[in-house]
């Protein structure tokens, strides 16, 4: 299992510096690691130090508690593309869908129409620590349902991250043709080899580099 082609190498800390973006895109360009992602802020800037290389650029929006107004996702993904984002992970409504409203699939199809319309991946982080298991499986559904490309366990800012539990519920709930994102939390070899293992076809770490690095 070649682990380095599964991680988006990722910081999101509050307090990275410019530095930091900079580390992340060389660590990502040495271990060829599929993709980084960092905050919207740094997306221009990261885009700037890949140059031509192939490394998928992620950022997020709506994050992290995903309760912002739509418009104000959709804008934030449309400045992200036009910075150079490839991918886009946003935080759905877990407050509407817990609420029981229809806009929060809507909301979804929104940013999915958006997105796809740049020919750009949407991947809906659903913040699992937050739902049960059936809202698990409901909400990711409806993720899919609504044309998310993946659907994601978290942020990395709640309570708890992914486990195998959820990528299981997660990878049975969607078509095959809907990629799973297991991310927060995810800290050693041997959990990433299970998340995978269970579902999982992506893994957002700040991790990656001891996954990939030989030990003696």
């Amino acid at each position: 299992m070649e682990l380095a082609r599964y991680i988006e190498h990722t910081n999101l800390s509050p307090t990275l510096t410019i530095a930091s973006i900079d580390k992340l895109v060389d660590e990502a360009r040495q271990h060829n690691f599929l993709g980084i992602c960092v905050p919207p802020f740094w997306v221009k800037r990261a885009k700037r130090e890949i140059g031509e290389e192939k490394i998928t650029l992620v950022t997020v929006a709506g994050f992290p508690l995903g309760y912002n107004l739509t418009e104000t996702k959709l804008d934030e993904i449309k400045r992200a593309i036009d910075n150079g984002a490839d991918e886009i992970d946003v935080v759905w409504n877990v407050s509407s869908f817990k609420t029981g409203l229809p806009w929060t699939k809507i909301e979804i199809a929104k940013c999915s129409k958006l997105v796809h319309d740049h020919q750009k991946i949407l991947k809906v982080i659903i913040e699992t620590a937050y739902l049960s298991d059936a809202e698990i499986v409901e909400g990711s559904k409806l993720c899919a349902d609504a044309g998310a490309d993946f659907v994601k366990t978290s942020t990395g800012f709640a309570p708890s991250g992914a486990t195998v539990d959820h990528i299981r519920l997660m990878r049975q709930a969607v078509p095959a043709e809907v990629g799973i994102k297991a991310s927060g939390g995810v800290k050693s070899r041997e959990q990433a080899i299970q998340l995978i293992e269970a579902g999982a076809d992506r893994l957002g770490t700040s991790s990656g580099i001891l996954f990939v690095t030989p030990t003696s």
